[in-house]
């Protein structure tokens, strides 16, 4: 396959321009690359089309592929800032980060925290956020809260990048669907003037290489392509259930007074069963346009085979064909945790409780330290 011009990359993707294959990524019409050279804004059509139509089209990359395209960061003198959802951490974490950062220094930026409760003293979840990483390997130098999508703290961020990246390049590291390109894009924002140059959406994989914006002193600072966790409710779901499952504003925890053998449906996408303990307060942390239902452990089943895509909805009925069954993953709770079902939200649980987690067969249900 020939490309138009090596040189030539899609500023929303970063993926190499070309105009012989319609279904290779890069493709665009070459009547379109020369309006995009001449007004600097050259995109291919995937990334076109999704930002103009919000219509996304499958890619030919493969988990391992995006793992490529990052395995030579080890070898680059950078300083690493590395991306995580504080809504969906669990499912932001990268298996092996060091293996990508070599000897590079970690900062790490918890995106998205203002859909967490203001309520929630910011420290603390710095705190408890560093924790998480820590588990997973990860010694960040330094921890920085922001919100990308509401322009929150950025500028506080630059300033710790400036700060910490001594004369290195930045690469900018993080699994999908984390916020990273809405992040970059409000950094090319603040120091160019440019509105969204970078493709960004709800979909899993939008950037799909390496895209490099010039720092003042010759450096770079590199978006790297985010990295596909399968285990992510994002992808099991239609886009436009994803929008009722995707928190866009701060979250409403939800409380509900829980005797032993009730359970709780979180539309038809999960489910959360208390099977043993005193009545206790169960609160969840999920998008407040997502419904909820409880019901008594017995008739669940029942319940949710008779309501599914309707009253128990996403998946809405023409989705059911493809949206996959229920698993269950049961827990003895020893201390006040968090079940989160990945990419959806969480129930904190007290101690002393011993509970069920159901989701569509493939997205992890996990326990973790409460964070709230």
């Amino acid at each position: 396959m020939t490309t138009v011009d090596e040189e030539l990359r899609c500023i929303g993707c970063g993926a190499v321009i070309q105009s012989d294959d319609p279904d290779e990524l890069g493709y665009t019409p070459a009547s379109a690359v020369q309006k995009g050279l001449e007004s600097g804004e050259l995109y291919c059509q995937r990334c076109f089309r999704l930002r103009h139509y919000n219509e996304i089209a499958p890619v030919s990359l493969t988990d391992d592929d995006f793992l490529r395209l990052l395995s030579h960061i080890r070898d680059t003198k950078s300083l690493i800032v590395y991306v995580v959802d504080i809504f969906d951490v669990n499912g932001s974490l990268i298996p092996g980060l060091h293996r990508f950062v070599g000897d590079n220094p970690v900062m790490l930026v918890g995106n998205k925290e203002d859909l967490l409760p203001s309520s929630l003293r910011r420290n603390k979840l710095r705190d408890w956020l560093r924790q998480q990483v820590n588990q997973a390997g990860i010694r960040p130098i330094s921890t920085v809260l922001v919100s990308a999508k509401k322009n929150h703290q950025i500028e506080d961020l630059l300033k710790e990048i400036d700060r910490r990246r001594n004369d290195r390049d930045v690469y900018v590291v993080g699994v999908t669907n984390v916020g990273k390109s809405t992040l970059i894009n409000q950094i090319i924002k603040l120091r160019t003037g440019i509105k969204d140059l970078i493709t960004t959406s709800r979909f899993p994989g939008t950037t799909l290489d390496q895209i490099e914006i010039p720092l003042d002193d010759g450096h770079q600072l590199v978006d790297t392509p985010g990295i596909i966790h399968q285990a992510q409710m994002a992808h099991v779901l239609p886009a436009k259930d994803l929008k009722v499952v995707t928190p866009q504003k701060e979250i409403k925890p939800r409380t509900y007074q829980l005797q032993d053998q009730q359970t709780i449906f979180l539309g038809g996408v999960a489910r959360f069963d208390y099977l043993k303990g005193q009545k206790v307060g169960i609160v969840g942390y999920f998008d407040n346009n997502l419904p909820m239902h409880r019901t008594k452990l017995a008739h669940a089943d029942d319940f949710y085979h008779k309501h599914l895509g309707g009253l128990l909805t996403p998946p809405s009925t023409d989705d059911l064909a493809d949206f996959p069954p229920l698993e269950r993953f049961e827990f003895a709770i020893k201390q006040k945790s968090d079940l989160v079902f990945e990419g959806l939200g969480w129930m904190t649980i007290p101690a002393g409780t011993v509970v069920a987690g159901w989701a569509p067969k493939g997205v992890a249900v996990l326990i973790r330290p409460a964070m709230i």
